[in-house]
């Protein structure tokens, strides 16, 4: 498989179904380890919440995230983003579709002045993405 490079999302306890809603975004399998699968050593309250959480999609995505425990910080802000690109407009686009539903659209996904198609938008979960297809 080799070095690859994967976006790994923190969550406020709703990791799992924000991984299962990428699950149906991408297709593939959902792997998810609950801190309860470690007996004693899950934080009381988190023995079903989200320990480690990856989606590997067919076409070679993969997004990885977890539920924060208590005593680590998590921050939400803008310092991350999801970034999709590529030449296969109709795949692109029905991504596009499936994460902006329930969001919130900040660029709409449109031809822009350097001739590719971009948007921006951040799901439902906050998580903000932006998918660019490249002029063909």
């Amino acid at each position: 498989m080799g070095n690859r490079l994967n976006p790994y999302i923190s969550f406020a306890g709703n990791a799992r179904q924000a991984l299962t809603f990428y699950r149906g975004v991408f297709g593939g399998e959902l792997v998810i380890h609950e801190f309860g699968m470690f007996g004693s050593e899950a934080p009381p309250g988190f023995a079903d919440k989200v320990m480690h959480g990856m989606v590997e999609a067919p076409n070679g995505f993969c997004l990885m995230g977890a539920d924060v425990p208590p005593g680590m910080e998590r921050r939400v802000g803008n310092n991350i983003s999801v970034s999709l690109s590529g030449d296969d407009a109709e795949q692109l686009r029905g991504f596009w579709a499936k994460l902006s539903a329930e969001g919130t659209v900040s660029v709409p996904l449109e031809k822009q002045m350097w001739g590719d198609t971009f948007g921006m938008c951040t799901d439902q979960f906050g998580v903000d993405w932006m998918v660019n297809i490249t002029k063909s």
